[in-house]
């Protein structure tokens, strides 16, 4: 056995395209005539030969709508102590949408108010709101405090 009797099976000659008549892939190098897919560079995507393309037959999915977007503050037990400890007015003690609007805490652009049980309180809170967590609800009504759910 010597180096140049070796035979190995998986070293296949590529065919050279376009070399002539003789070479079984001269002239048009197997790509046919003419046309988009005769050309060098054009791949056709997501064409099915006429066939409806997949992304057409599949049903259109999702829609994000902007009415569906609420515009929620979230205000934590923490942010309200600051009001409290500030004495920022707020009318008839009652912490409420508006009134954190007219103090200028909010933006006049919230519709709805959430409140968050992180942070601690030390003084009773009266508060009106469209939602509050589990944690707020419970520390608010240890320390005395009344919650009014608005839907």
């Amino acid at each position: 056995m010597q180096l140049n009797t070796l035979y190995t099976k998986g070293s296949k000659t590529k065919k050279r395209l376009g070399r002539g008549i003789g070479s079984s892939k001269g002239k048009t190098s197997g790509r046919g005539h003419k046309g988009q897919k005769s050309r060098s560079g054009v791949a056709i995507k997501s064409f099915e030969g006429g066939q409806m393309p997949l992304y057409r037959r599949l049903p259109k999915r999702g829609f994000k709508s902007l009415e569906n977007k609420k515009n929620l503050a979230i205000v934590s037990l923490s942010r309200l102590q600051e009001i409290i400890t500030k004495k920022i007015q707020i009318s008839d003690n009652t912490i409420n949408l508006s009134n954190l609007i007219k103090s200028k805490i909010l933006n006049k652009k919230y519709k709805k108010i959430k409140v968050l049980g992180s942070g601690e309180l030390k003084q009773k809170l009266n508060v009106e709101v469209n939602s509050i967590s589990k944690s707020a609800k419970e520390k608010i009504e240890k320390l005395g405090g009344k919650i009014k759910i608005i839907k």
